[in-house]
């Protein structure tokens, strides 16, 4: 139905992401082959663990360039978690860092003086901030599960598409034109993650 391509950067297991992206009627190639990558249809960009880590991970494989000839082309692009943070400018994350630059704005930590255990791990609610296809079907306040002691500050709020509470209110969820990114797992948010994977199958 759909040929996706789901980005190995050499960090985390990849294995929950494909099942769900299957669940929902995807055919998935996994891989780290920059040519493969530019083949596909969709793009999904999952990341666990540090900023420096998975950004390395991606350099070392030739998929920096490769990603943002994928923004370049107008190939859809799924963010997730670090995937997501990757999206921006830069992050401080032991030091600061460069991100792919396909979104204006930085990746800071949670404040230590906020009244809320870091990281920020179990389920919270999206607030959705305005009409956005990445959450058709899904209701104002659901719950998605997160896992994360660092959040984007967009530079563009247009780009904010859903907002979380957690200390703070942060951007979980973004898209500009065909770049799309979620701070949640979707594959660990049970049917409301499957419902955004469907929609960024089907998003325009």
């Amino acid at each position: 139905m759909n040929n996706v391509i789901l980005i190995d950067a050499g960090t985390g297991n990849l294995r929950s992401v494909q099942k769900a992206l299957e669940a929902v009627g995807a055919s998935v190639l996994r891989t780290d082959d920059p040519g493969q990558v530019l083949s596909g249809k969709r793009v999904v960009l999952p990341g666990v663990g540090s900023f420096k880590d998975f950004m390395s991970g991606l350099q070392t494989r030739g998929l920096k360039d490769t990603l943002n000839e994928v923004a370049q082309r107008g190939i859809p692009l799924l963010g997730i978690c670090v995937g997501m943070q990757a999206l921006f400018e830069i992050s401080e994350e032991m030091g600061d860092h460069e991100g792919l630059g396909l979104l204006k704005g930085t990746v800071v930590k949670f404040a230590d003086s906020l009244s809320v255990k870091i990281p920020h791990t179990g389920w919270n609610q999206v607030r959705v901030k305005k009409e956005a296809s990445l959450f058709n079907q899904v209701d104002d306040g659901a719950y998605v599960y997160f896992n994360h002691s660092y959040y984007c500050q967009a530079g563009d709020s247009s780009d904010v598409i859903a907002t979380c509470d957690y200390g703070i209110n942060y951007a979980c969820a973004v898209r500009h034109e065909n770049i799309f990114g979620v701070q949640f797992h979707p594959e660990k948010s049970q049917a409301m993650g499957l419902q955004i994977l469907k929609n960024f199958l089907e998003a325009a």
